[in-house]
C-alpha cells in the first residue's frame, strides 16, 4: 500500500489539473466573442448616428431644376441644373441638336457650356465658337432653369417667414413676392407672313425670359422663324426693352416681334 499511495496522488493531481484546464478553456470562448461583439456594437451605432444627420442635410440642401426647352434652327436645347446651397454644382444638357455635323458640334460645345454654367453661376456665359445656335439655345434654357431656381427659393423663404412671423407680416411678404414676378403676353402683331406674339416674364422690374408664342411658319417662314426668334428672345432679355436689332433676313418677323414685345412691356408697366 505504501508504494501505491504516491501513484494515486500523482493520478489525482493530474486529473485535477486536467479538469481545471478544461474548465478554463470552456469558459474563455463563451465570454470573449460576446465581449468582442459588444465592443464592436458601439462604433457601429455611432457611425450610423453620424451618417443619418449628414444624409438628411445633403438631401435637404440639394435640388434639381430643368429649364424650358429652347428651340434652335437645328433642334431643341434643354438644360438641367443641380443646385446645392444656392449655387449651381452641376449643369447638363438633357436635349441638344443631333445628327450629322450637329452631333459633332454638340459634343464640342455642351461640355464647355456646362463647365461655364457651373463656374459663372449664371446664364452670362460665352458662346462656343462654331456652335452659335446651340450656345444661344443653351443660355436661354439655362436662364429659364435659373429663374425657376430663384422662384423656388423665394417661395421657400416666403413660406418660412410666413410660419415664423406674425400673420400680417406673412401676408405682406407673400404679396410682395407675388408682385415681383409675373408673366405678360403682348398683343399679336400682324405681319405679311403671319402673326407674331411675344410673352415675357418680368421679375424685379427686369425681363428674365422672352418667348414667341406665335410666329410665321410654313416653307421658308419656318426657317426664318427658327433663325430669328432665339436671337430676338435673347436680345429682349439682354436689352430689357423693345429697342432691339432686327435679324437680317427676317425683317417682317423682327418688326412684329418688337411690336408685340412693346405691347407686353406696356402691360407690365415697363
Amino acid at each position: 500500500m505504501r508504494k501505491s499511495h504516491p501513484v494515486r496522488r500523482v493520478v489525482l493531481a493530474t486529473a485535477a489539473t486536467v479538469s481545471a484546464v478544461v474548465l478554463l478553456l470552456s469558459l474563455k470562448p463563451s465570454s470573449d466573442p460576446g465581449g468582442a461583439q459588444a465592443a464592436g456594437a458601439v462604433p457601429q451605432q455611432t457611425a450610423a448616428a453620424q451618417e443619418s444627420p449628414q444624409g438628411g442635410a445633403a438631401a435637404a440642401g440639394r435640388s434639381t431644376v430643368t429649364g424650358d426647352a429652347a428651340q434652335t434652327q437645328y433642334g431643341p436645347v434643354q438644360v438641367r441644373l443641380t443646385v446645392s446651397g444656392g449655387k449651381i454644382t452641376k449643369a447638363e444638357a438633357v436635349q441638344a441638336p443631333s445628327g450629322g455635323t450637329s452631333s459633332q458640334k454638340t459634343q464640342l460645345a455642351v461640355p464647355r457650356l456646362n463647365q461655364s454654367a457651373v463656374t459663372r453661376g449664371s446664364a452670362d456665359i460665352d458662346s462656343v465658337s462654331g456652335a452659335t445656335y446651340t450656345s444661344t439655345g443653351y443660355k436661354q434654357s439655362l436662364q429659364s432653369a435659373i429663374d425657376k431656381m430663384k422662384a423656388a427659393r423665394g417661395s421657400d423663404a416666403g413660406a418660412s417667414q410666413g410660419s415664423g412671423d406674425s400673420g400680417s407680416q406673412g401676408s405682406g411678404d407673400s404679396g410682395s413676392g407675388a408682385a415681383q414676378a409675373k408673366t405678360v403676353t403682348g398683343a399679336a402683331a400682324q405681319t405679311q407672313y403671319g402673326p407674331v406674339q411675344v410673352r415675357i416674364t418680368v421679375s424685379g422690374g427686369k425681363i428674365t425670359k422672352a418667348e414667341a408664342v406665335q410666329a410665321p411658319s410654313g416653307g421658308t417662314s419656318s426657317q426664318k422663324t427658327q433663325l430669328a426668334v432665339p436671337r430676338l428672345n435673347q436680345s429682349a432679355v439682354t436689352r430689357g426693352s423693345a429697342d432691339i436689332d432686327s435679324v437680317s433676313g427676317a425683317t417682317y418677323t423682327s418688326t412684329g416681334y418688337k411690336q408685340s414685345l412693346q405691347s407686353a412691356l406696356d402691360q407690365a408697366g415697363g
